[in-house]
């Protein structure tokens, strides 16, 4: 408040002194000023109010905000919604081109959206590429036109600018997960699992990590796996993918019972979630032998996706058990009919052909 009066004071004073001012003047002015003070931390109780608000109702009552649709973006892009960060992305690089925040959205956008085009991978490095030419010291930057050489397959200019990235800021997170799928890509197991594991040191909430450091040791058919992919559902728990990573780790070594309260869970999150009542169907059938539970699972995805070949094709082996051929050859002939080169189902046919 001193602060406050003494700013008056030093606005005011020069007018009186060179204008002669009088007090009423004088009055004026100070009621002028503090109502433009009032006006102002009104305002920035709005603001405060405000940020107790969701980012999504904030948008909704500042759709042009230029900040809020970066944050939004940038939020999506880290929940790896690339739809929402295309949609901002775009948005922000159309009202200000010129900002490189805008244009670093925009870019992560076009490299990440699930529908890109060949186009969209240059549209991206020429805009990484003007973003490192105004700030050569910008990591996500680096880093990002690094993954466009890695979608180029062109890893020798992706670990160069990857290893630009880490010489700024050897904690960046994204450059050690970038370079571990690198290595993965080539086949170096060991340094694609060193390198995850560096990026979740450097940011240990970074439940993708540990979903991709699990997907390694199931290539590998490590039930060491399950460790991660439990870390990863501890901060995740009611992310279906992280879930289901999870279940078919445990599924995969010989853990049903987990597996399948976990594809419970699942579809009790999200009902429509189809893999999830075929692997139970999968695990009644040929773990359990109960055939007609496995049946049951497999029409409930049936319902959902009624393209699913692969519970076509359980359903005939169900019907061979029951010694129903009929049905067993029309559930292949479904098969056939989406995918007519699926070999299992090729085979069936053929089999039971020849025993008729």
């Amino acid at each position: 408040m001193n602060i406050l009066f003494l700013q008056i004071y030093r606005t005011i004073k020069p007018i009186q002194n060179h204008y002669f001012c009088n007090v009423n003047f004088i009055i004026y002015f100070l009621v002028f000023f503090l109502l433009t003070l009032q006006s102002c931390e009104d305002k920035g109780k709005n603001i405060k109010n405000n940020r107790n608000l969701s980012l999504d109702s904030l948008l909704v009552r500042y759709p042009d905000s230029l900040e809020l649709i970066i944050r939004h973006g940038n939020q999506a892009i880290s929940k790896m919604d690339y739809a929402s960060a295309m949609a901002d992305g775009a948005k922000a690089f159309r009202m200000d081109s010129t900002r490189l925040e805008c244009r670093l959205l925009y870019a992560e956008a076009l490299i990440n959206k699930s529908n890109r085009l060949v186009a969209d991978i240059f549209n991206a490095q020429r805009n990484y590429l003007i973003i490192i030419k105004k700030d050569t010291k910008n990591p996500k930057a680096l880093v990002g036109l690094a993954n466009v050489y890695c979608i180029l397959e062109d890893y020798d200019s992706a670990f160069k600018f990857i290893n630009k990235a880490l010489k700024i800021n050897p904690r960046f997170r994204d450059a050690y997960i970038l370079k571990g799928s690198i290595y993965r890509l080539l086949g170096n197991f060991k340094l694609a699992v060193s390198s995850y594991e560096t990026a979740v040191q450097q940011d240990p909430e970074f439940y993708q990590g540990y979903v991709m450091l699990g997907a390694l040791y199931e290539w590998k058919q490590d039930p060491l796996c399950i460790e991660y992919y439990t870390t990863a559902y501890q901060l995740q728990p009611k992310n279906t993918d992280v879930i289901y990573s999870l279940a078919y780790a445990k599924q995969l070594f010989a853990k049903d019972n987990e597996a399948k309260g976990l594809y419970r869970k699942m579809i009790r999150l999200d009902s429509l979630y189809y893999v999830a009542y075929f692997q139970i169907g999968y695990i009644k059938q040929f773990s359990e032998n109960d055939l007609d539970s496995a049946l049951f699972y497999y029409e409930k995805t049936l319902e959902i996706n009624n393209k699913h070949i692969e519970s076509y094709h359980n359903i005939g082996l169900i019907y061979e058990e029951k010694k129903d051929i009929t049905n067993a050859l029309f559930s292949y002939a479904k098969v056939l009919k989406y995918n007519p080169e699926y070999t299992l189902s090729l085979e069936r046919v053929a089999i039971l052909k020849k025993k008729r």
